[in-house]
Formats: structure tokens, C-alpha cells, sequence
């Protein structure tokens, strides 16, 4: 939905595209669905604003969220756990957008679940290094 099939250097200092220009809309869009607010109960998220709910890119966001990351502890964990694995390859944009979801998404979880919350807090910051790792190629801190 919000992800391009391509990748791109926008490092490199190549002009912006329509892809690129899309990539933006599209991550401007997601921050509006999320500033507009959410709401989460066990196994989904639901937007606040029901017109944003019943644009077709806001229900692609939604099923986006709802299918795509990981809702329990457990399966979070695991998801950390093969990132961690991937042996340095970058992430494709539609992976980074499965990551900076679970990030929200997590940090969520720390901040409601009482009886979970440092082992929330724990995958949010593995999730936290990994992110910083795709942006700028070096971890905050080591795990070894």
C-alpha cells in the first residue's frame, strides 16, 4: 500500500521522483491516520476519524496494521529476532514500514499493559536500534 516496489538512493543526491514524491505522500498520509488518532483493543487497531477510516488508503492502513505486524509479546519477539538475523541486509521500504508500525504499535503495548510493560519495553527498544540502524548504518547500543 504505502510502499514502493523499488528501491531507492534518495543519498545519493538523485533527483526526487514521482515514486519518491508518492513514498512522502504516502508517509505524510500515515502520520495524518495516526495524528488523527487510533484506537487499539486486543488483536486490532481502528482510526478515530471515520472519514479518514472509509478512504481506501486509510482501510489499506488499517489492514495494513491489523495483518501485517505482530499483536502478541511472543510473536513480536520473534519478529526482533529475525531482523536481528538478517545479516545486514537493508530493509525494503515496505519492511521499514512494518517496522516503524510495530514500533508505534509496541510502544503502545508498554504503556498499557502494566504486567508486561518491561518486557514491552524491552522488544521497543530492540525495535528503536534496529530502526536507527536502517537510517544511518550503526546501532545506538550492542547487545553483545
Amino acid at each position: 500500500m504505502f510502499h514502493a516496489t523499488s528501491s531507492l538512493d534518495v543519498s545519493g543526491g538523485t533527483r526526487p521522483t514521482s515514486q519518491t514524491a508518492s513514498s512522502v505522500s504516502d508517509a505524510n498520509l500515515m502520520f495524518e491516520f495516526l495524528l488523527g488518532g487510533v484506537t487499539i483493543d486486543q488483536d486490532n487497531v481502528f482510526l478515530l476519524d471515520e472519514e479518514m477510516a472509509s478512504m481506501r488508503k486509510g482501510q489499506q492502513f488499517l489492514a495494513q496494521v491489523n495483518d501485517g505486524i505482530p499483536k502478541s509479546l511472543s510473536s513480536m519477539e520473534l519478529m526482533v529476532r529475525t531482523l536481528q538475523a538478517r545479516q545486514q541486509k537493508p530493509l525494503t521500504l515496505g519492511q521499514f514500514e512494518k517496522l516503524i508500525l510495530s514500533v508505534v504499535y509496541t510502544a503502545h503495548q508498554a504503556q498499557v499493559s502494566e504486567e508486561e510493560r518491561q518486557a514491552w519495553g524491552g522488544v521497543l527498544l530492540q525495535l528503536a536500534n534496529i530502526t536507527v540502524y536502517e537510517l544511518r548504518g550503526s546501532f545506538l547500543f550492542s547487545y553483545s
